[in-house]
């Protein structure tokens, strides 16, 4: 076989440079992705996906004028996708001339981590003592995006003042779910889907059954402050964990949204200690 033959006529110094080319290719493939996915470029990449294969049909089936129209799309594709694409491109190059787009620094992702729950400890903390009910959905794998279509975009940093000040009682945007995607708050105002389940006990509201709903059916994790009782709780897989100190709240969401199990001193406890100002 020509492949196989090409392999063995190779030296090995041959073989590594051309296995090292490869893994290159690959790696700058994923961080392209990486800066992509998340945004509407993932479904122009769909786009384009289904005209390369009605391309490849009109081939096969000889269909001369539907084959001539995608023939010119994808002849004048590439001019398209600078344009349309124009924003993830600006933003890659960006990220490049700060040499972020190749760089994974574990200890600026632990910060940001740690950056997070702790904005949530702290607004979670604030709206408890004061009685302010409160849903945050946070999306994981499955994707919220069509829940965040039902609210008013923001497009934010995570900080405490923000999301306290977004559920303060009448207030424009403080009835619905405040939706974070991509470590980001997405949307505020937001519908999620109600539970259907008969063995939801009674005395949960809309919140909570809103909350066990949207776990439901997707994996995302949803934090719940209880408007009557300043209880904290929150949801993921379609379970409910109810009346969580703060403490055992940081513990549950830094193991289900980060995966971290490791026993490490938490917000609060930095706070009761003097190792924070309070917020």
């Amino acid at each position: 076989m020509p492949f196989l033959e090409t392999i063995t006529d190779q030296t090995p110094l041959e073989l590594l440079v051309n296995l090292i080319d490869i893994l290159l290719v690959w790696f700058v493939i994923y961080k392209l992705i990486a800066v992509i996915k998340g945004t509407k470029a993932v479904q122009l990449l769909k786009g384009i996906f289904v005209i390369i294969t009605v391309r490849l049909v009109t081939v096969a089936l000889d269909l001369e004028t539907l084959g001539w129209i995608m023939q010119q799309v994808l002849e004048w594709g590439f001019l398209a996708i600078i344009i349309i694409f124009q924003p993830e491109l600006r933003r890659a190059l960006e990220q490049l001339g700060r040499g972020k787009l190749f760089s994974s620094s574990t200890l600026n992702e632990e910060s940001e981590r740690n950056r997070l729950i702790e904005a949530m400890s702290k607004s979670v903390s604030y709206m408890a003592k004061r009685r302010i009910g409160a849903l945050v959905s946070i999306e994981r794998e499955t994707g919220l995006s069509e829940y965040i279509e039902t609210g008013i975009p923001m497009n934010s940093d995570i900080t405490s003042e923000l999301l306290i000040n977004l559920f303060i009682p009448n207030t424009p945007l403080h009835d619905g779910a405040v939706i974070v995607q991509k470590n980001r708050i997405a949307a505020a105002a937001c519908y999620l889907p109600l539970s259907e389940s008969p063995f939801i006990s009674k005395d949960l509201g809309t919140r909570h059954r809103a909350a066990l709903g949207i776990s439901e059916v997707t994996d995302a994790i949803t934090i719940i402050v209880s408007e009557e009782t300043g209880a904290i709780s929150l949801t993921a897989n379609g379970d409910l964990h109810r009346n969580l100190s703060l403490e055992d709240f940081e513990v549950k969401l830094r193991r289900i949204w980060f995966g971290e199990n490791e026993q490490q001193p938490t917000a609060s406890s930095l706070w009761k200690w003097g190792g924070k100002k309070n917020g």
